[in-house]
């Protein structure tokens, strides 16, 4: 029999999406593995994500990553949800377990930890953790967060509102307190994340003068090239250190190769190419 020559699809549902570095990231996932694989782009505005996605599938599609805006929409395209997908009400990976059967998970909760905790060596469990925003994002990795039991976790948003839904939805799985973003405790806290979207139009939320000190860990969700709004911030008020999501990117994308292939790749290789570029 000869060797099969086809690879299989992937691809990435978002709107813009020409900006993601996941092509790249799978590539050098599949050459530790000698796996053939052809992962592409997928631009499409949110009325037509729902046939999309069922085209991509239906044509022998492998799997599929999602990100915004179609991952809430994703939860409804597919047909069965993993614990963690259904409790962000998210989905960014979609695994195809049959011709009809779609699977949809989100591993941007367990991409963010694996960063902290393996890659930046941030103690989660008993620390104390800020959250700037209480959007999708927020809502993916609140549950994963939660597990490392925290000794307090606050979500501060510039509409107290939406924080305070996003307390009373996952308070079952731990203390969390939601504020507005001049109600922050006025000490310093052990992890600052950011997951608002203002870091990368140049801004950071207003908080308290003393949000930040010499221990301090502020972790930005967003990334790019070179240094984002939030970590020249978070420098600049003496943080000890100052990360954006690269980790999280990678690590998140390391857990849905394994969800679709049944191997976890080595993210450290990944992570050198992406600082060397």
């Amino acid at each position: 029999m000869a060797p099969r020559t086809d690879p299989d699809r992937y691809v990435l549902f978002g709107h813009p999406v020409g900006h993601s570095w996941s092509p790249f990231i799978h590539a050098l996932f599949a050459r530790q593995f000698d796996h053939l694989i052809d992962y592409k782009l997928g631009d499409v505005p949110p009325a037509e994500f729902r046939r999309a996605v069922i085209d991509f599938f239906v044509a022998g599609g492998a799997g599929a990553n999602v990100t915004l805006p179609h991952k809430p929409a994703a939860a409804e395209v597919v047909n069965e949800l993993s614990a963690r997908a259904e409790r962000a009400q998210a989905v960014n990976t979609i695994i195809r377990r049959s011709a009809t059967l779609l699977l949809g998970d989100n591993t941007d909760g367990v991409g963010l930890v694996t960063d902290l905790l393996r890659n930046q060596g941030v103690a989660l469990t008993g620390a104390r953790v800020l959250i700037l925003g209480a959007g999708g994002a927020v809502r993916g990795v609140l549950a994963p967060l939660l597990e490392q039991e925290p000794r307090q976790l606050c979500i501060a948003n510039r509409t107290p509102d939406r924080a305070q839904r996003l307390q009373r939805e996952f308070s079952d799985l731990g203390e969390i307190s939601a504020c507005g973003f001049d109600a922050v405790d006025d000490r310093p806290w052990d992890l600052v994340i950011n997951a608002t979207a203002a870091s990368l139009a140049g801004e950071v939320p207003a908080l308290p003068p003393r949000t930040v000190g010499a221990a301090t860990v502020c972790y930005d969700m967003a990334y790019g090239r070179g240094e984002t709004a939030f970590q020249r911030w978070a420098a600049a008020r003496g943080a000890a250190r100052a990360c954006k999501g690269w980790g999280m990117l990678v690590e998140q994308a390391a857990e849905s190769y394994r969800l679709w292939r049944g191997v976890r790749p080595a993210t450290r290789p990944v992570l050198d190419a992406l600082e060397r570029l």
